[in-house]
């Protein structure tokens, strides 16, 4: 098949939050966009409209990533939208974003609460871009996203941050074993942001929010539009020499 010349980028996760925002950067940036959901298909339609009203090619698929048996018929149904809606036989750019936390004290964890994320964050990050990398253009991009979690420590994280932890060094064992095919890794680790994750809860409580702010150079918490930019960047021709790299989205917290 001859490709578009358009450049097509993958984002799980994409119908709401940071990975909504990444979608709609990377439209921005002059990508056509496949994004994913779990379970808010409205929302990711509304994401995919928004997109298109832009001028670029979008569509949405279901994808559950803590189901890794599920991840070579979701390839091939990718395989089949690229061909049927994009005009392509390639993705360019993958964005191993879609995950969910868990806030309990490391003496309450429960195996399963544990497992969760493993399957969630890191076994999601390995084995979907495993079984992506067929039709991963050479000279691609992949970003992981990854948490300021990972750098410094709050109470009842642990099983979060150590997935992400696990994250950053996969994103430079990525690059290192993807480089003979000129595909770029990186990782981006969002500081506190004011999403529906976790609850909301630093949207939405204000004296937690007024911490963080406090412990931030720039004097407040993060936004979504505060991320997408970053990740359009690394999955750009812009960012054709940056690989390997953790860059933290934080605003200067806990420097």
């Amino acid at each position: 098949m001859t490709s578009s010349s358009t450049k097509v980028a993958l984002v799980t996760g994409g119908s709401r939050g940071l990975g909504k925002d990444m979608a709609i950067q990377l439209a921005q940036k002059g990508f056509d966009v496949i994004i994913t959901y779990q379970s808010k298909e409205s929302a990711a339609k509304a994401v995919v409209d928004s997109i298109r009203v832009m001028g670029k090619k979008a569509v949405a698929l279901p994808l559950d990533v803590s189901q890794s048996s599920t991840y070579e018929a979701f390839v091939a149904q990718v395989q089949d939208k690229l061909a049927s809606e994009f005009g392509n036989d390639k993705i360019h750019a993958l964005v191993n974003n879609a995950g969910t936390g868990v806030y309990a004290a490391f003496e309450s964890t429960t195996e399963a609460q544990f497992d969760e994320m493993v399957n969630i964050h890191l076994k999601a990050a390995f084995f979907l871009t495993q079984k992506m990398l067929p039709i991963l253009s050479d000279g691609g991009s992949i970003v992981n996203i990854s948490s300021g979690l990972a750098r410094f420590s709050y109470p009842n994280y642990a099983a979060y941050a150590i997935m992400k932890a696990g994250i950053e060094s996969l994103s430079r064992y990525q690059a290192l074993e993807l480089g003979n095919r000129k595909i770029r890794v990186n990782t981006v680790a969002p500081g506190a942001i004011e999403t529906d994750f976790g609850g909301g809860a630093v949207r939405d409580n204000k004296d937690l929010n007024a911490m963080l702010a406090a412990q931030t150079a720039l004097g407040r918490v993060g936004l979504p539009d505060d991320i997408g930019g970053v990740v359009a960047f690394l999955c750009s021709d812009d960012a054709k020499w940056v690989n390997a790299q953790r860059i933290e989205v934080a605003g200067g917290v806990n420097i």
